[in-house]
């Protein structure tokens, strides 16, 4: 696995995988930049999401639990100090599976951080990730 990033302009960079997809990291324009894309944290927020949510789809689709639509936010807390990491991630996961269905939803939610997720994995080495799990 490889990614590249190249200068655009003020600290905006474009980041492109070794299979060719790309997108913008800024930062705001209070912090001397443009705002033209998502700052590193928030990509790294982004994809925790992201890396949890195939988990969970993959998980619920081979437990055959029918679902249309899964959400996913997570916050951070960060610390005052540089260089500024996160402290903590909550997490709300929200699924408009059955109700008597919510139990497995709360499993694949647990596996996908239990084993599965590598992102989670990495960031739990440096904080706390909690989550809730709600219905749509």
């Amino acid at each position: 696995m490889k990614a590249k990033a190249k200068w655009v302009s003020n600290l905006a960079f474009d980041a492109v995988s070794d299979n060719d997809h790309s997108i913008r990291l800024d930062t705001t324009i209070a912090n001397g930049s443009t705002n033209s894309g998502m700052s590193p944290k928030q990509l790294l927020l982004a994809s925790l999401c992201g890396c949890s949510g195939m988990d969970v789809v993959d998980i619920l689709t081979k437990m055959r639990i029918p679902f249309s639509k899964i959400e996913i936010e997570a916050e951070a807390e960060q610390t005052d100090t540089q260089p500024k990491v996160f402290k903590d991630i909550s997490m709300i996961y929200k699924a408009d599976v059955k109700a008597t269905d919510l139990d497995k939803l709360n499993r694949a939610v647990e596996l996908s951080h239990e084993k599965y997720c590598g992102v989670s994995a990495m960031l739990k080495k440096h904080c706390d990730i909690t989550y809730i799990v709600e219905l749509i």
